[in-house]
């Protein structure tokens, strides 16, 4: 390797605030691209996004009053469940308008509150992300909830295999579909939540889908498939990086772009 290819490769991470993004989108891409797999062979992609979209309230509200994010994100999923049970009790509106309606509504409060005049400098990254900006306390949150999210996938694993794989026969052998859909479920808000910070509430999904869809088009195994999503979203997020630094753009959008291209990449090697 070339003196200049050695600096090139270095160069971004001599800066402080480069190795804390590094951190933030290694947490994130570990977390979110392993409980991806997961997401993607339940079928919960679209739910993902409502989710995410789902605890947008509660995450803005927590970071204008200082609470943990965790407390307003638990808010919002709870506020969303009301409203999703209550309006699915209308009639003519269905479980999917519901849903519709009321993940609609409660993102479209969450913008108001992060887009508001009034609203903090900072609140605006957690709808557009701010990697950059991620300080010592965001990284011990990030770290702490992706290392419970690894640590429930490894806790939960025979269980949402069985229930993934045979929903009908897994009460035989002593598991409940239900409760393995709420763990997945929680792991899914827990991954959201460490996501958030880098790519913020609109591009958080992409991180929890495209790894995961690149590596199912690349494995059949399910081992090797969480190592190959999580390592797409590892270096999905430093190649963003890197084009952030070299290039000048938004931290997020490109982390996003090199996860969908990695995605394309993958289904063209697979066929």
């Amino acid at each position: 390797m070339t003196t200049s290819a050695w600096h090139a490769l270095a160069d971004p991470w001599a800066e402080p605030i480069m190795r804390h993004a590094l951190l933030e989108v290694t947490f994130a891409g570990a977390a979110c691209g392993a409980l991806g797999v997961w997401v993607v062979l339940y079928g919960l992609s679209y739910g993902a996004e409502s989710l995410a979209h789902s605890m947008f309230p509660g995450l803005a509200v927590a970071a204008l009053v200082g609470i943990p994010l965790v407390l307003g994100g638990a808010g919002g999923l709870v506020l969303a469940g009301v409203g999703i049970a209550l309006a699915g009790r209308v009639r003519g509106v269905g479980a999917d308008n519901a849903v519709a309606v009321v993940v609609t509504s409660l993102f479209g409060l969450g913008a108001l509150l992060a887009l508001s005049p009034d609203a903090p400098p900072g609140l605006q990254s957690l709808l557009f992300g701010d990697v950059l900006g991620a300080s010592d306390a965001d990284l011990a949150l990030a770290g702490a909830l992706a290392v419970a999210v690894l640590g429930g996938m490894w806790a939960a694993h025979w269980r949402l295999l069985a229930a993934g794989f045979d929903r009908a026969g897994a009460r035989g052998v002593g598991v409940s579909a239900l409760g393995a859909d709420l763990a997945l479920l929680v792991l899914l808000a827990l991954a959201v939540l460490v996501g958030v910070q880098g790519l913020g509430n609109l591009l958080v999904v992409a991180v929890l889908v495209a790894p995961a869809a690149a590596a199912r088009a690349l494995t059949h195994r399910l081992g090797p498939m969480i190592a190959v999503a999580a390592a797409i979203g590892v270096g999905g997020g430093v190649g963003g990086l890197y084009l952030s630094y070299y290039v000048n753009v938004a931290t997020g959008a490109a982390i996003a772009g090199l996860l969908v291209a990695a995605y394309l990449a993958a289904r063209l090697i697979a066929r």
